[in-house]
């Protein structure tokens, strides 16, 4: 996919173009946005760019180096990401890439590495690699890739220029799945608003899984008493089996107290992420508050974050719903 081809995100893009056509590309570059809304999309459009054979403002995408890019075996782009059956990035990876990096390029042009998820670094790697960025070999592109740069070095984030990518709008989303993957108008819109803006989320939800799913979690949520830490308990105990399944719980209620405090603000249901279960959100929102609301979002992310750090996940769930029944 070239420049012409991605969706959304033109400041960046076009920071990007003017680097490319005044030869003035910094030697590294942190992509920091929420998942699925294209940041490797813009780095692969960018190593196109740069190797195309037939560059004329863009890359062609029929010449022979876009060719190999495209499928993923160019000698001088390489990707780097936790190895198959891994949840972090070594730092056995990141020395072979430095290695890599001091070969002259193949095709004369530059050498490109892009670290995605940056943040899945273990610090010995942040470190190898902070080296390689205080002394970045001759002719050498780096591009990290990350959710936020919360979990990267500040030593590591300074060594780059940092591009901000925003989520999609909901149209721009909800328009490329009836376009592109078919989807009914209605179905289209619903999963636009639960993707956040993140086309990548969009394509890969399940409606008919994930509609069942939100109607338990918004059922056992509202059943949920002041005082009635059993239920919490048993809650908590069921959602903690599964380590992916607490954080997609979790990810889905931060959406819907961000719904209950909108509605309660705005009464406007035109923001909702789950845009389908209006009348789920209105009588939630009117029990709970729009500063109650508030106050559960900050506390999904504090249980997401303790679950992604290994914590007991039902001692980090039970404290979560624990804190939501007690907001009752």
């Amino acid at each position: 996919m070239n420049f012409a081809q991605v969706r959304g995100h033109a400041k960046q893009l076009e920071t990007l173009r003017a680097a490319l056509s005044g030869q003035r590309l910094h030697h590294a570059y942190l992509f920091v946005g929420p998942e699925g809304v294209g940041k490797r999309t813009v780095a692969m459009a960018l190593a196109l760019a740069i190797h195309c054979g037939d560059f004329h403002g863009d890359a062609c995408g029929r010449c022979v180096n876009c060719a190999q890019i495209n499928d993923a075996n160019h000698p001088d782009v390489r990707v780097i990401e936790p190895s198959p059956g891994k949840k972090e990035i070594t730092i056995q990876q990141i020395r072979e890439l430095e290695r890599e990096l001091r070969y002259r390029s193949f095709s004369g042009r530059r050498k490109i590495a892009i670290v995605d998820p940056a943040v899945l670094m273990n610090p010995s790697a942040q470190n190898a690699l902070l080296k390689t960025l205080e002394e970045p070999p001759e002719n050498s592109l780096m591009i990290l890739i990350a959710p936020n740069a919360g979990k990267l070095l500040p030593t590591l984030r300074s060594r780059c220029l940092r591009l901000t990518f925003a989520p999609l709008p909901r149209a721009e989303v909800a328009a490329y799945l009836r376009n592109s993957r078919g989807v009914k108008a209605e179905d289209a819109e619903t999963l636009a608003a639960m993707s956040m803006g993140s086309v990548g989320v969009a394509a890969g939800l399940d409606q008919a899984a994930l509609t069942e799913k939100r109607r338990v979690w918004a059922g056992m949520l509202a059943a949920l008493k002041a005082g009635d830490f059993r239920s919490a308990s048993a809650a908590a105990e069921a959602l903690a089996a599964s380590r992916d399944e607490a954080l997609e719980f979790l990810k889905w209620a931060e959406s819907w107290y961000r719904d209950l405090m909108i509605h309660a603000v705005t009464n406007d249901a035109d923001e909702l992420v789950n845009l389908d279960m209006k009348e789920q959100i209105k009588q939630q929102g009117a029990a709970v508050g729009a500063e109650r609301a508030l106050e559960a979002v900050g506390r999904t992310a504090d249980a997401a974050n303790g679950i992604q750090r290994n914590l007991n996940r039902r001692m980090v769930l039970e404290k979560f719903l624990f804190g939501v029944v007690g907001e009752r």
